[in-house]
Formats: C-alpha cells, structure tokens, sequence
C-alpha cells in the first residue's frame, strides 16, 4: 500500500513538472526564447565543458515547506536515494577526477543513508571537497540529528546553509515561524565547533534569496551586511554568502502565476541577460544526479524533468566522463534566471 502511494506521488509531481514546462514554452510575455538568445551571443549550442562538480540529489525529504523552494520539498515527498544508487555514484567518482561532491535535498540529513555516503565518499577520497547543503533546523532539534555538527566537523565537510536574510520576520515568512531562531541556534553552535573561524578550514557559507521578483543584489555587498547585521546582535561568523536568483520553477513559479507576477519576472530576468555569465554557467561543469539516478545539466532540469540531452548518459551507472564532457546542454526558459544581472549558481554570483 506504501509503495502505491510513493508511486502516485511520483505521477503527481511529474505531472505537475511537465506542467511547468508547459507554461514555461507557451507563456512566453513576448520573450525570445533563451537557445535563441544564447545563439544571438554566439555561444550556441550551449555545450559543457570539464566535469569539476559531482551533485548529488539524496531526496526530496524535507521538515521545511519553504515558499521560494525550486524543489517543492517537503514532509510529504517520499523520493529518496537508495545505498544502490549511492554505491553506482561512488562507482562514479572511482571512474572520474572529480574532487567535488555537492550533497543536496530536500533536506539531505533526513536520508537514512547519508551518513554512510559521506564516510564512504570521504575513505575513498581524501581529499575531496564534500559539500553538504542544510537548512540548519534538523541540527537542534530532533534528537535524532544532534551528532552532525560534530560528523560534519570529523568528515572536514564544507556546509552550505539557507538563510535567505538575516531578519527574523523575512526568513519566517519564506521558510516558516520560528526558522530564523532555530537557524541562528544552530549557527551558534556550528560557530563552537570551528564553523565559519578563520584558519579553522570548515568552511561555513550562507545562502541569499530574494523575498519576491527581484534579482539579489550585488552579492560582496549582501555579505559585508549580513556580517555585521549577524555578528552584532547573535554574534554569528560565517566563510562566504551566496547569492542565488529565485528560479521560475515549482513553488516559486506558482506563486508568481497566481500573485499575476510571471510576466513581470520573465521580462526582468530576460532584459538583465548576461552574456559574460554563460562561461561560467554551472551547467557547464556540473553533472546533477537525482534520487533516482538519472542525469541531469542541473539541478533545475532536474525539477523539470529535462534528463541529458541523448545520446549522453541518461542514468549515474552509465557515467563516463569522457561522454559527458561537451555535450550539448538543454536549456528552456528558466534559464534566463541564472543568467541574469551577475549571473546566478549553486555557488552564488557567476560575476
């Protein structure tokens, strides 16, 4: 009876993803289509370059239902990676020079595997860079996940932790009340451990999200504010802030269709394209796998259901690094969000 249910969620969220996709096409507001945009600059077809990046999608599991979520995560989403499936990326990372694995979700902590991923990513490479994504939330709460400032800390694991501003009321009213003081809690204690020291080596960086259709602004700008608003009241330290441009996809893009702000927001994303952003697109260097193993050019494909372009591998126990690299990229409508103004990434500004 579980599995029926999983099964009929999945249909669901296809369903809805294709929808998306859908809208994205139809309702162009007098747009030109990105591949016809990215032609226009002459850097058509977009195609990848070397694969530096390995990220890794472990579920869509999440305790947050964040309004701005490009993954639409949550309690209810039952997607999850399996250990198999874990075991074909470490087959992977055996097969390639990646040193970099980005660990996302959901709310990554919740897969009962993730432990022993990081463990078995950190045996088998040293000295890899293992970058883990969190909202903060599960780390002082459930007592199930209390050990993982200290697991992170012992596996040298960079964090990359949501926190959209660093006001009380604009982070409650993008991720729920009481989300900023829990997050703040759990910085301070990611701060006793090393987090975020300098010299310590454990990296601790936040991430930006515009609240609404506006692009972010400039990102060293944001970080020199957010370092003195968060260390002179709560007294937090942190490595770097990123920020990222709220996507056109899944709760966000529902939430601009129905406030009738779409049109609005695909025109200011299109007339702030930035040609200089597309070399550095992380598309072009990153290979997204989701819970289920299939490959992606992102993690936003991944949500719209847009695999490899063929004939490049379609599943993460194909991987070859040599077929993946220079293949043409799929791109759509959403992506004019990651190219526009400073340009935007999992890792922040592109510019």
């Amino acid at each position: 009876m579980v599995k029926k249910q999983s099964l009929h969620r999945q249909d669901i969220v296809l369903n809805a993803a294709d929808a998306q996709v859908k809208v994205l096409e139809e309702r162009n507001c007098g747009i030109l289509p990105f591949s016809k945009k990215v032609a226009e600059s002459g850097n058509a077809p977009l195609s990848a370059a070397d694969i530096d990046i390995l990220q890794i999608n472990i579920g869509y599991t999440c305790n947050l239902l964040c309004r701005h979520c490009h993954v639409d995560a949550g309690p209810d989403r039952k997607e999850m990676m399996t250990r198999q499936t874990m075991q074909e990326c470490m087959n992977a990372l055996d097969k390639s020079a990646i040193k970099t694995i980005d660990i996302t979700g959901g709310a990554p902590e919740m897969n009962p595997e993730f432990r022993w991923l990081i463990e078995s990513i950190r045996a088998k490479k040293a000295d890899a860079t293992i970058l883990v994504r969190s909202n903060l939330t599960l780390l002082t709460g459930n007592e199930k996940y209390r050990d993982l400032p200290g697991f992170f800390k012992q596996n040298r694991v960079t964090l990359i932790a949501s926190l959209p501003c660093y006001t009380r009321g604009n982070v409650d009213h993008m991720r729920g009340n009481g989300v900023f003081d829990r997050s703040i809690k759990a910085l301070k204690l990611l701060n006793s451990l090393g987090y975020g020291q300098e010299k310590s080596g454990l990296e601790l960086n936040l991430v930006y999200n515009p609240d609404g259709p506006s692009l972010p602004g400039d990102q060293r700008q944001l970080e020199e504010e957010y370092r003195k608003r968060l260390f002179a009241e709560p007294g937090i330290l942190f490595s770097h802030l990123y920020t990222i441009t709220n996507m056109p996809i899944s709760r966000f893009l529902n939430d601009l269709l129905e406030n009738g702000h779409y049109c609005g927001y695909m025109t200011l994303l299109a007339k702030s394209y930035n040609s200089l952003s597309l070399k550095n697109l992380m598309c072009r260097t990153t290979i997204s796998v989701g819970w289920d193993g299939t490959l992606y050019d992102c993690d936003f494909n991944q949500m719209l259901h847009l695999p490899l372009a063929k004939p490049a591998p379609q599943h993460i126990s194909q991987f070859s690094e040599e077929a993946l690299r220079h293949r043409r990229i799929i791109v759509g409508q959403h992506c004019y969000g990651c190219t526009a103004g400073a340009g935007s990434s999992c890792h922040g500004s592109l510019l």
